[in-house]
């Protein structure tokens, strides 16, 4: 689409290594009295090496909950109920079917307490949106980050101390010898949120998860920590997951990006390819919606707004907000396909009107602009069920059942 901006974040990350993170068909659900929430539904990804791997999208669509399975720190009434997430090799999670044919844990995956032993903190940190919440109130900056280095390292007393007032130094904190004695309310909300970089940073895990550590701050503030943040993935080569709503801080800071709309990632690829040549008109949408710096052009919303992920919608769940949706978008659900590559790279897509889909896009006539977000009714897929709903198609059905309808009016 011709995005081309001065400010894209330029990759160099080596995709030919193993991932250091894999998450393959993870979904996440959360049961109610109202019915189930697909929150995640169905989402892969990997992260490599020192990258810095994008989740963008709309409140709703399904991030936060995503990177918190991650950890398996999903709350009840959630849960994870499909799908596997494997680090360096270790099961965080994955089921199998038993001899009864009920899905139980599978033999490698790893225990609560190994995760709490192993993984959290010491291999994948967190960085959460609010400081305030995450930072006790009556307890001082320098404690609360020497107790966490106490329980993750093998460090104590005097040297954990050290090792705080240091951590707090690398981050930027001015006089941290000073600093470290005072509570959060004397912190700003940009230097909280440094607090809460240096403690995921104290315990040098491989990966940080940031779950939009940005949102609450001013932009000045902002682009500081998103400087910080980047000097210190240079320095450290340690990888991120950034969750955002926001495709700027995409842009600026992002290896490879993955957009989630209601529970599922509809494109993913290198920050730049998704900026060039985006292949989802959500993405599409995403761009418009922001400021662009090489252009005074008027903002665009995003028509309509995110249903909920408890009944969404049949075929594509965009498309009641499509600009470019078809019936046949009403239709068949999608799945996320490699549509072109760039330097080798996969950049996939789940949209019907690319030609890997051979769904009979082009035939199918255009919905009604007046369409509302909740006629289409409750979405099935065809791996759903082995035959009978009107909504239940795949794409060579429908591309079928189109050429049927082209021959009829022929006649």
């Amino acid at each position: 689409m011709g995005y081309r901006t001065h400010w894209i974040h330029e990759s160099k990350t080596d995709m030919s290594s193993e991932p250091l993170l894999r998450v393959e068909n993870l979904k996440t659900q959360f049961f109610t009295e109202t019915g189930t929430v697909r929150a995640v539904d169905g989402i892969s990804f990997e992260v490599h090496e020192g990258e810095i791997v994008g989740i963008v999208g709309e409140s709703g669509a399904g991030k936060s909950v995503a990177s918190m399975s991650l950890l398996r720190l999903v709350e009840n009434p959630g849960e994870i109920v499909g799908g596997t997430i494997e680090y360096r090799g270790q099961t965080i999670f994955d089921l199998e079917e038993g001899p009864d044919g009920e899905l139980r844990e599978h033999p490698e995956m790893l225990s609560e307490s190994e995760m709490r032993e192993q993984i959290r903190g010491r291999e994948i940190a967190v960085i959460f949106q609010d400081p305030m919440e995450s930072l006790n109130p009556v307890f001082t900056v320098g404690g609360q980050l020497r107790e966490f280095i106490e329980l993750n390292r093998d460090l104590g007393g005097a040297d954990a101390k050290r090792e705080a007032i240091e951590m707090l130094r690398e981050v930027g904190i001015p006089d941290p010898e000073e600093r470290y004695e005072e509570y959060p309310h004397q912190f700003s909300g940009g230097m909280r949120q440094r607090v809460l970089i240096a403690m995921a940073l104290a315990c040098e895990p491989n990966l940080i998860i940031a779950d939009e550590p940005t949102t609450a701050l001013d932009v000045t503030v902002e682009g500081q920590i998103i400087d910080l943040v980047d000097d210190l993935q240079d320095r450290y080569d340690t990888s991120f997951v950034w969750v955002t709503h926001d495709m700027g801080v995409v842009a600026e800071i992002c290896d490879r990006v993955n957009v989630m709309y209601l529970g599922e990632i509809v494109e993913q690829a290198p920050v730049d390819e998704l900026f060039y040549e985006t292949k989802h008109p959500y993405t599409t949408a995403l761009l418009n919606s922001m400021p662009r710096p090489d252009q005074a052009t008027e903002l665009q919303p995003i028509e309509g707004v995110m249903p909920e992920a408890i009944s969404s919608p049949s075929g594509c769940r965009f498309h009641p907000r499509c600009p470019d949706a078809r019936e046949v978008c009403a239709r068949v659900h999608p799945e996320t396909l490699d549509v072109d590559r760039a330097d080798g790279y996969p950049h996939r897509a789940a949209c019907l009107k690319h030609d890997v889909f051979d769904a009979g896009y082009e035939e199918s006539p255009p919905l009604p602009d007046d369409r509302g977000p909740d006629e289409s009714g409750p979405m099935t897929t065809g791996a759903e069920t082995d035959g009978g709903s009107e909504t239940d198609r795949t794409a060579s059905e429908a591309e079928a059942e189109t050429d049927r309808d082209n021959g009829e009016l022929r006649e």
